[in-house]
């Protein structure tokens, strides 16, 4: 048998070590890094705009910006939500720089921040919707009136009067004075070239609408002023770091005085209403999770805390920014981060860009964002549906204008709770005459010494119907129609002495049925009342008392 050859040993060479697998991108960055850039645009001039109008240098609107984008949108609370500073807070902040000047304006965002901090860590946040809507809009539709008004004696250079109302009145001579002179025409003409461009870029076909209207507006105005040789003001531009000023330590003395505090519980209050009335809005807009009110407030508070330690501008969820974001497809808050990063490197390395920008130009984007903030088509429906909350946004709207901030909320406020009170203990009484029936069986029967015999009615029949097919039924089987007395609203002891003369005015010789039904709350005292005058009715005539329902107590 022949042997077999020795089948020669293969060499295992070694296997190459295991790269780890390539790392993926985040999910949603290439949406987030697109809409970025969108809000970026967005917030760019509103950034530089608001803060020129509020009387402070246009670096610290953009310092702002890169707070509400880095510190704030890195939190917790709306996804989708985009701070910065908001038109809403304009006129707050221009009285604040008037009476207490710049290091003044640190100290009170500071310590409205603190204030918000501690309302989000103490679960408050969900509390501020129990704000008056109508308080709110009126609140913004008095800022907007006053932006319009004051942006517009800027754009004509003209100086604006003292008084709301009086700077309302004036406007028309204002304009008209300024369109005899050549400087203040083209100021003005600016101005209203700008607004129409915010209005008509977004309608126009194609891609080009998806540029933001306002960026556009102010890119062709520093186009003009620049080709042209307009005779307007442009950006006044410094260092970004200059325009940084942490406020003094003795700065904070001021906190001590009542008109620091109350500028400080404003800036609180209206910042963190328009934040979270904010948020619902935008919730309504993404199928994606809803707005933590109390990790919003806090986020909002954290990062106004740090804009009072940069001297900066106020900062708020801003609606057109949060809605352009939406918009853009943004998907989670690296959208808003990104902006916040946007800025800071147009700050950092692009600064004299703004010198370039005519305040014209600026002054139109607050006319137009001004006038957003009027809710006309709003303000009819509302008077159509609810007359008082109409009125109460009016009022809110007309006392900012005549007084001041702080003032027409406080007036609004008063006035809603006014309402609501008087609505809470509203009672009213309906009389109505019916044919006598079956009792029912959840009726509270009041009855001394008069007993009745049963009385049965087909069951398929309504009262209606038996009435027209026997209308002297009532007095064909000697039972006396029953008199039905329904009461609704609320009954408490504010309205006692009403509902007391309603009943004892009743005739004693027919039989009452009492209807509750249509209470929504009926105190201890009116409780005892009705109970006591049931008793004596029907003890002092030959007919029950019926209460229908008792509520419980």
């Amino acid at each position: 048998m022949p042997s077999s050859a020795p089948v020669p040993r293969r060499r295992l060479r070694p296997r190459p070590p295991e790269l780890p697998p390539p790392r993926s991108l985040p999910p949603h960055l290439r949406q987030d890094f697109a809409a970025s850039l969108v809000v970026f645009l967005v917030a760019l001039p509103l950034c530089v705009g608001i803060a020129v109008a509020s009387g402070v240098p246009a670096e610290l609107g953009l310092v702002t910006g890169i707070v509400g984008g880095l510190v704030t949108g890195a939190m917790r609370g709306s996804s989708f939500q985009v701070s910065g500073p908001a038109a809403g807070l304009t006129v707050l902040v221009l009285e604040t720089v008037r009476t207490f000047g710049t290091a003044g304006l640190g100290v009170v965002v500071l310590a409205a921040g603190l204030v918000q901090t501690v309302l989000g860590l103490l679960r408050w946040g969900r509390w501020f919707r129990a704000i008056s809507l109508a308080v709110v809009e009126g609140m913004l539709a008095g800022i907007g009136l006053v932006i319009v008004a004051g942006q517009l004696y800027a754009a004509a250079g003209a100086t604006a009067p003292h008084g709301g109302f009086a700077r309302l009145a004036g406007l028309p001579g204002a304009l008209a004075g300024a369109l005899l002179e050549p400087g203040a025409a083209a100021s003005v003409a600016l101005a209203a070239g700008t607004v129409l461009v915010i209005v008509g870029w977004p309608r126009l076909p194609g891609r080009a609408a998806a540029l933001p209207g306002a960026l556009v507006a102010v890119l062709l105005a520093a186009l003009v002023t620049a080709l042209g040789g307009l005779p307007v003001e442009t950006v006044r531009v410094g260092g970004l770091l200059d325009a940084v000023r942490p406020p003094d330590p003795g700065a904070f003395a001021a906190l001590a005085e009542p008109a620091v505090l109350g500028a400080v519980l404003a800036f609180a209050l209206i910042a963190s209403a328009e934040s979270l009335f904010g948020a619902a809005a935008v919730d309504r807009l993404h199928d994606g999770p809803a707005t933590d009110y109390d990790r919003e407030l806090l986020a909002q508070g954290v990062g106004n805390t740090v804009c009072g330690l940069l001297g900066a501008l106020p900062l708020t969820a801003v609606i057109v920014r949060s809605s352009a974001n939406v918009r853009a497809g943004a998907r989670t808050r690296a959208s808003r981060v990104l902006h916040g990063v946007w800025l800071l490197v147009f700050a950092a390395l692009l600064p004299g860009a703004l010198a370039y920008v005519p305040l014209p130009a600026l002054a139109g984007i607050l006319v137009h964002a001004g006038w957003k903030l009027i809710p006309f088509r709003g303000l009819a429906a509302l008077w159509r549906a609810h007359r008082g909350e109409a009125a109460i946004l009016a009022v809110t709207a007309a006392a900012i204008v005549a007084t001041g901030m702080l003032e027409g909320v406080l007036a609004g406020l008063a006035l809603a709770v006014a309402k609501a009170a008087w609505e809470a203990s509203h009672l009213r009484v309906e009389h109505t005459e019916h044919p006598d029936r079956t009792e029912h069986p959840d009726h509270t029967e009041h009855r001394e010494h008069a007993e009745h015999p049963d009385r049965t009615e087909h069951p398929d029949r309504t009262e209606d119907q038996a009435r027209t097919e026997h209308p002297d039924r009532a007095k064909d089987t000697g039972h006396p129609a029953v008199l039905r007395v329904r009461l609704s609203g609320g009954a408490t002891f504010l309205r006692l002495p009403k509902l007391l003369d309603v009943l004892e005015a009743l005739p004693r010789d027919r039989p009452v049925e009492l209807d509750l039904s249509g209470l929504h709350h009926l105190d201890h005292a009116c409780r005892a009342a009705v109970t006591a005058w049931a008793e004596r009715h029907a003890a002092a005539g030959p007919h029950p008392v019926r209460l229908r329902p008792l509520p419980g107590p």
